[in-house]
């Protein structure tokens, strides 16, 4: 199967509350996701993210357009769509008096995964609850709740996995042993897609991107080819004499940085670094230190929507 999801001309519209506004939150997106991608799903807040995923999910309904989960369509197989799907919630929803263990086998149960076929203890040491089976939601720390949370979505074997938002809030260690189970469930097949405010992870853990704004697809591409969208480049210079006059190449910007450094911002598609390098020896520059610097998928978040990841 070359697409895990399949989202045709996705619509959805709410009503407004007393006499407000009717408010479309999806305005015809379309997108599709390859199976076996680690597919990023960024956006500012309000763009429509999560709307996208709850009808995914089967929990909103949409007002128009088409889902495929796995090959199947929501409105003609709506129970075999819902069940090739796992969603790992941002919010830490659960029974603060069941167990990591029990909340498995209920889980398991709302899936109709007969009981020979569950994998709660396979689950339990993946997510690393083993040695908390047995004790009550409540006194689980915030990182083990959302460990949990994982294991919940992983109990029917999904072919996708959802993760919105998955390590907000949660400290280093929880965060590397996520990505670790991520990555090891990816390597077996699993279709991973994430949301996440944390652009540095996307851009590490995503092999494809696509930016949400105002409820539309505004991107959507390789990893590498959004860096490569941004054509600026940074070349910054310790000196140990600056020049008292120099003659850059046009399109080439210059910042003093209250570090003592000079960076020299230019468009790497028309200038090289050996002709900036030029100009400074021309002039008698005289250079102790040279490093560069690459665009980030925060500069390209920031162009596409002109908003920071917040």
């Amino acid at each position: 199967m070359n697409n895990a999801i399949e989202i045709k001309g996705l619509r959805k519209t709410y009503a407004g509350e007393k006499g407000a506004a009717a408010k479309e939150a999806l305005k015809g997106v379309d997108l599709d996701i390859p199976s076996g991608s680690i597919f990023g799903l960024l956006g500012p807040n309000g763009a429509g993210k999560s709307t996208l995923i709850n009808i995914l999910a089967g929990l909103v309904n949409k007002t128009a357009g088409r889902v495929v989960i796995w090959g199947f369509d929501q409105d003609i197989n709506p129970r075999q769509s819902r069940a090739a799907i796992g969603v790992m919630p941002q919010e830490l929803n659960m029974d603060p008096f069941f167990t990591p263990r029990g909340a498995l086998e209920v889980q398991a149960g709302l899936y109709g995964v007969p009981r020979g076929q569950r994998r709660t203890d396979e689950i339990l040491e993946l997510i690393g609850l083993s040695d908390k089976a047995e004790a009550y939601a409540r006194t689980l720390s915030g990182g083990m709740r959302r460990r949990l949370l994982l294991g919940k979505a992983l109990v029917h074997r999904p072919q996708v996995l959802v993760l919105d938002e998955p390590t907000a809030g949660v400290d280093i260690e929880l965060r590397q042993m996520l990505w670790t189970n991520v990555r090891k469930l990816n390597a077996q097949g699993m279709t991973i897609i994430l949301t996440t405010h944390y652009l540095e992870e996307a851009q590490e853990m995503c092999d494809e991107i696509a930016i949400i704004d105002h409820g539309s697809v505004v991107v959507r591409d390789r990893t590498e080819a959004l860096l490569d969208r941004l054509d600026a480049k940074t070349l910054v210079l310790r000196l140990e004499e600056a020049p008292a006059q120099l003659d850059l190449p046009e399109g080439v910007t210059l910042e003093h940085r209250a570090d003592g450094r000079f960076a020299f911002t230019y468009p790497r598609g028309k200038i090289t670094a050996g002709e900036i390098l030029a100009a400074l020896s021309a002039a008698g520059g005289k250079i102790v230190d040279v490093s560069s610097e690459e665009a980030d998928l925060e500069d390209v978040f920031l162009a596409l929507t002109g908003n920071k990841a917040a």
